[in-house]
């Protein structure tokens, strides 16, 4: 049995668009064609892949995992292409992001961006400290994933993660005590965040560490030294998240944006364009992937 790439396309793209109408714009096609590209899927796989209401489109369990081989084979077809295609995209392409931002398979991207352009010069700025924003805005960078309190940049939105006070387990605070803090030089988003949070509060505190590095801070707030504020994902094993419960106040959420710089023209080079559309891909499979379920123990019959 074989399968017609604009077949497993479409169904990729109702599946994220939630929807015949939205994945249909995307593809260029009526709604029609989609809804019959759909049927056809469905009649070769020989299962409804979809549940279908008034109201609603969502996955079956079969269409949960055709999805995870579709996405496959299209990103092996896209990865041949890639590797026996050169490239006409030329130029520079000047990206920033925040040092939180580079695990999770950033640098493989970006290797990977390399290998498929090997015509563009790509130069890379990486920091918590860094003004992202101004650096878009300024034309210093042509695009930069910006940290940011919820809703206050312009972009596309690849994350919104919880902010949090980190300390070592069993971390204790005298009442009154002023609060030992580990946070990055200005104009670090996490270090203002948490000092306007705890003025607002009246709750005293002092520098007690300060890096550019976050491995330094994570380490800092694991030793018991300071307490760190950042993003919940960057909680480590010894660490606990402090709350309202131990007398500090509550701390917003930060958006990871992606942000474009304008060029002359007001138009993206083909170079920034697909950088752009690699890291949006990315985190649409991120987002995509489903969550691991936990280990079901056995109990020996009695």
């Amino acid at each position: 049995m074989s399968f017609d790439t604009g077949l497993l396309q479409a169904f990729i793209a109702v599946h994220r668009a939630n929807g015949f109408t939205r994945a249909a714009e995307q593809l260029h096609l009526t709604q029609s064609a989609v809804s019959h590209q759909i049927r056809r899927l469905e009649e070769l796989v020989g299962r409804p892949l979809f549940h279908r209401t008034t109201r609603r489109l969502s996955l079956t369990a079969d269409g949960e995992d055709f999805l995870r081989h579709a996405e496959r084979i299209l990103q092996a077809q896209d990865a041949l292409a890639r590797h026996f295609r050169c490239s006409p995209i030329e130029g520079t392409v000047r990206f920033g992001v925040p040092e939180s931002f580079m695990s999770e398979g950033l640098p493989q991207l970006l290797q990977q961006f390399a290998r498929s352009c090997p015509n563009v010069r790509l130069e890379v700025s990486v920091g918590l400290t860094l003004d992202l924003a101004t650096m878009v805005r300024e034309r210093e960078l042509d695009l930069a994933v910006v940290v940011s309190v919820s809703g206050e940049v312009e972009g596309t939105l690849l994350r919104r993660l919880p902010m949090v006070w980190a300390a070592a387990e069993g971390f204790e605070r005298a009442d009154g005590a002023s609060l030992p803090l580990a946070y990055s030089p200005s104009p670090c988003v996490c270090r203002q965040v948490s000092i306007d949070a705890l003025n607002k509060a009246g709750i005293p505190w002092h520098g007690a560490f300060s890096s550019h590095s976050l491995q330094d801070l994570r380490t800092a707030a694991l030793s018991g030294l300071a307490v760190a504020t950042f993003t919940r994902d960057n909680l480590r094993p010894g660490m606990a998240a402090l709350d309202e419960r131990h007398g500090l106040p509550a701390l917003p959420m930060l958006d990871f944006t992606l942000a474009y710089g304008e060029g002359d023209a007001g138009e993206r080079s083909p170079a920034v364009a697909e950088l752009g559309r690699l890291i949006e891909q990315a985190e649409w499979a991120r987002r995509d992937k489903p969550a691991r379920r936990p280990r079901r123990t056995l109990r020996a019959a009695a």
